[in-house]
């Protein structure tokens, strides 16, 4: 006979559902580039360290380490309580612990141009990584680099098994073979993915209860966030994650709370997101308006960053008010960006017009259809200052070219953090990352920022490091090659009878604690 009735019960309601909209390429934690491989990946695979919702870094693989003096070598110490999922390609036993070596093999398969994974990057200042017995790893680094264990954190740098992805039959990609807390099970393309939970799993709650709670996770595919967000209230999704346009003003008011009817019947959790919205100049341009320091300066003054997120995100969002580095990272201040002050911008624009003779200055935004709104509403506050604004609306793909190779003056972008470090969103402003071949699509360069950044880079201490991140977000700040619209917020809408989703500023979907209940 099967399972009663009540068995069967237990076990549905103890399944954890949730959208992918986006659509999922790869399990295999090498090509992990986006939230949907990175929240699929996170379930089935560890790594080294994790970090947890305060942002904070701590053991997961990896129960301790030690840092070297000089910053370049790191020591860890790995658990030996660590197994891989269970797979015939293991042998007689099915699975076997994690050894250092396992950690050589994975760091050097996402080095392999035969591979071709897009977070090769990751280890770009790690000079080698040596297995010096079964449950002892050293990396060493060419030079200082004290994000670096923020970086191991990312899913690329989960360990896997060589013997897995070397001699079976199955495509790694889509029969993923981990030590996460849940396994993989069936995933039918575009339809549904099915993980279940690890009995096997190493780590345990605080009381000492295994981990995960869950029975499984079920992955659906509808294309569209107005139908996900329709089955989340019909109640067969258990969260949903971020704001559309399409459902925004149905569950929230413009001050960013829940709309009286969804009062009680699903919880909101929201926290700050390592996102920074802006608007950046391309400061090789030759336009008068964008070399003037006076007329970039106006730009940030002449619109409301609060009206727009009332308006435009029904108040999801903190207003850029302060630098480039977001709320929820060490180094973030509030009070050292640009306010909304028309008349100090029609101050300034008077004086670029007289210190320049253009009577009628003017910019293009170069968007996507996305941020269009956005740029509107810009458009109309900065008219009234005096400032002309046309707007280019061109596909995601042709602004990520043209932005790349300075083909705008004007454009629409967004960072998140690829890694929880202050250093990332300021490696925008280095000299030498100028796009295309780095970060910086402003182009900006001033020798004094390139100073700091590199005594930043070798400081090891961490008060010191801020203090160097918060002087250089002072002083690109001034100099406005840049307009921060808003920081970013995750959102989450999560069914009642979820308990232990967590919320974080990477936007990480972590389900090994959440439980369920009737």
């Amino acid at each position: 006979m099967g399972c009663n009735s009540t068995t069967e019960n237990r076990s549905k309601d103890n399944v954890f559902r949730y959208n992918e909209h986006k659509n999922i390429s790869s399990l295999d934690p090498a090509f992990a580039k986006d939230n949907a491989n990175i929240w699929a990946v996170n379930q089935l695979f560890n790594g080294l360290v994790q970090m947890d919702n305060d942002m904070k870094i701590t053991p997961c693989i990896a129960s301790s380490w030690e840092i070297s003096n000089n910053g370049t070598l790191y020591t860890f110490h790995l658990r030996s309580d660590v197994y891989f999922h269970k797979h015939e390609g293991f042998g007689p036993e099915r699975t076997r612990t994690v050894v250092a070596e396992d950690f050589v093999y994975s760091f050097k398969r996402l080095l392999d141009t035969k591979v071709a994974s897009p977070g090769s990057w990751v280890f770009n200042q790690v000079e080698s990584f040596n297995a010096l017995n079964s449950n002892t790893l050293e990396i060493k680094l060419q030079q200082p680099f004290p994000a670096f264990l923020g970086l191991l954190t990312m899913k690329y740098c989960s360990v896997v098994p060589r013997e897995i992805i070397e001699h079976s039959s199955q495509n790694f990609r889509s029969h993923p073979i981990g030590t996460g807390p849940f396994v993989f099970k069936a995933w039918s393309e575009n339809n549904k993915l099915v993980f279940r939970k690890n009995t096997n799993y190493f780590e345990r709650d605080r009381n000492g209860k295994k981990l995960p709670y869950l029975e499984a996770v079920a992955i659906t595919f509808l294309p569209d966030k107005q139908s996900e967000y329709l089955q989340f209230i019909q109640g067969n999704l258990d969260f949903v994650s971020g704001l559309d346009a399409s459902y925004k003003d149905d569950v929230l008011k413009s001050n960013g709370e829940l709309n009286d009817n969804y009062q009680g019947v699903f919880q909101m959790k929201k926290a700050p997101y390592l996102n920074t919205e802006y608007l950046g100049f391309f400061m090789d341009s030759e336009l008068n308006e964008i070399q003037s320091k006076t007329l970039r300066k106006a730009f940030n003054y002449g619109f409301n960053r609060q009206k727009m997120i009332d308006y435009l995100r029904n108040g999801i969002g903190i207003p850029g008010h302060g630098g480039f580095i977001p709320k929820g990272l060490a180094g973030y201040n509030d009070s050292i960006g640009y306010s909304y002050d028309p008349k100090k911008a029609k101050q300034l624009i008077e004086q670029f017009k007289n210190d320049t003779g253009i009577r009628n200055p003017s910019l293009t935004i170069s968007t996507n259809e996305n941020y269009l709104s956005f740029c509107e509403f810009i458009q109309r506050s900065l008219v009234d200052v005096g400032l002309e604004i046309k707007i280019d609306v061109m596909p995601a793909s042709a602004l990520k070219s043209a932005k790349a190779n300075g083909k705008t003056d004007v454009f629409r972008a967004s960072w998140v953090a690829d890694y929880p470090d202050a250093q990332n969103y300021l490696s925008l402003f280095y000299s030498k990352n100028f796009a295309p071949n780095g970060p910086n699509y402003t182009h900006f360069k001033r020798n004094e920022f390139d100073t700091l950044y590199d005594l930043a880079s070798k400081q090891n201490e961490d008060s010191l490091r801020v203090d160097l991140y918060q002087k250089m977000d002072r002083l690109v700040i001034d100099e406005a090659p840049f307009a921060v619209l808003f920081y970013d917020e995750v959102v989450r809408f999560v069914q009642n009878n979820v308990e232990g989703l967590g919320v974080n500023a990477t936007n990480l979907l972590d389900l090994k604690r959440v439980k369920k209940s009737k």
